[in-house]
């Protein structure tokens, strides 16, 4: 990628000491497309420049030990979120499998950043569908709007244990496996917004059992410095427990 296609990022992250500052900064340090960061150990705040996936970044900040929640990508109102359900019967314990970012770095070019958790392992077919329609699933979602390519699942599944409302445990099954891909799309946010995106395994059409999600504006790298949610009351990282529960895991 080209410093064109760079983007900034925010992340929050549970900074204690300058240990941890030294720690998180040696991870983002190793990544060669990160060109600029900040470990701000006051705000608990890591800023990122870059052409990176966001969960790559989440990802080498948990190997160091620090969870990390994505506040923002991008420029305002240049960044999208799509969380990817299954509306088979037997997920509706668990029914999220995936989470697609996106931001615009240009005109007319996109990058999605999409990982999904407790799939069955194969190839997989990402689009956009011109309706957000879910009614019946994907299903519902209308004619293609723009393909993603295809996605590969085929490492052992992260998704955690689910507390179900019996207090019974399900444990992940042992055909549940994860993928990620940080594709790169010619598309504009601004188009997107209420659209949904399916992921099949089908190519070239909709299979019945496919997960789907709209997309829906996200907060750009300076629009989101809130701890506590004014609507439930909980701190961003309790809702990032309720969040994992649910599997979403970036």
């Amino acid at each position: 990628m080209t410093v064109s296609n760079e983007f900034e990022m925010s992340f929050a992250v549970p900074l204690e000491c300058q240990a941890c500052v030294d720690s998180v900064s040696k991870a983002l340090a190793s990544i060669s497309e990160i060109t600029k960061f900040n470990v701000d150990l006051q705000n608990n705040l890591v800023t990122t420049t870059g052409s990176v996936a966001p969960s790559q970044i989440v990802r080498s900040i948990q190997a160091t030990g620090k969870d990390a929640i994505i506040r923002g990508t991008g420029k305002p109102n240049s960044a999208a979120v799509c969380i990817l359900e299954s509306f088979d019967k037997k997920d509706i314990a668990n029914p999220v499998k995936g989470l697609a970012r996106i931001v615009s770095i240009g005109d007319n070019d996109a990058v999605v950043d999409l990982t999904v958790n407790g799939l069955p392992a194969g190839t997989y077919y990402p689009s956009i569908r011109a309706s957000g329609n879910l009614s019946q699933g994907a299903l519902s979602t209308g004619k293609l709007f723009y393909d993603l390519g295809s996605i590969s699942v085929t490492e052992p599944s992260s998704v955690e244990t689910v507390i179900m409302s019996e207090g019974a445990h399900q444990e992940p099954i042992s055909d549940s496996f994860a993928g990620q891909s940080f594709l790169h799309a010619k598309l504009n946010v601004s188009e997107l917004i209420g659209r949904s995106i399916i992921l099949s395994r089908v190519k070239d059409s909709i299979a019945s059992d496919s997960i789907c999600g709209v997309i829906a504006r996200s907060a750009g790298v300076w629009e989101n410095d809130k701890q506590v949610c004014s609507c439930s009351g909980k701190t961003v990282w309790q809702e990032r427990g309720d969040a994992k529960k649910r599997g979403v895991a970036v």
